[in-house]
């Protein structure tokens, strides 16, 4: 069985997904999928380097996501450029990871679950979710980015309203992580009895 485990930007999808990887499932990641096919030596790393310019690069040559970031949220043309690179070599890694798992079910989590198509794979969607100050709160904190950049972040991502609808599972993350941890392991008991 595949689990879809996706919620908006600072939702709290990694917590909830390290809280089951505790509990011995195969967790397989698309952020992870994604810096992996832009390693140095990849094929797609030197297609963004020859499309954004040699400045795209870190002193380390690997690339500068922070700088990649801000140019592909501020024109959807280059994000649209991006996804159409990368999409099909992440499909390709997420689907040799899930076909690999021997955990009781798969969990893949995707904050973009639900924008990519990827939902379509699973045989449960579940939604980490939070209300959009508290994304907007904990995103500011943890990255260090300002509320504007956050703002354009959600923006491109699913609603609030519009995710919780294709949700077949719902956990709340709004508490602390004690009370994460104990909807994770309720959701992990009801998911070994299907």
């Amino acid at each position: 069985m595949l689990v879809g485990l996706t919620g908006g930007i600072g939702s709290g999808k990694t917590a909830a997904a390290n809280y089951f990887a505790k509990l011995g499932i195969d967790v397989v990641d698309a952020d992870v999928a994604s810096r992996a096919v832009v390693e140095t030596g990849k094929p797609a790393l030197a297609k963004i380097r020859e499309h954004f310019g040699p400045d795209i690069l870190l002193s380390d040559s690997t690339l500068d996501r922070a700088k990649l970031r801000s140019i592909v949220f501020a024109d959807s043309s280059e994000r649209g450029w991006l996804q159409r690179l990368l999409h099909p070599l992440i499909n390709d890694h997420l689907q040799a990871q899930i076909a690999a798992s021997s955990s009781p079910y798969c969990l893949l989590v995707n904050p973009l679950l639900l924008e990519s198509g990827q939902d379509q794979w699973c045989d449960e969607i579940v939604v980490v979710d939070v209300p959009e100050t508290i994304q907007i709160e904990r995103t500011m904190a943890r990255d260090d980015n300002s509320r504007s950049q956050v703002e354009s972040i959600m923006a491109v991502q699913m609603t609030r309203k519009a995710r919780l609808k294709k949700a077949s599972k719902v956990i709340t993350n709004d508490q602390d992580f004690r009370f994460l941890r104990e909807q994770v392991e309720a959701l992990h008991r009801e998911l070994l009895k299907t």
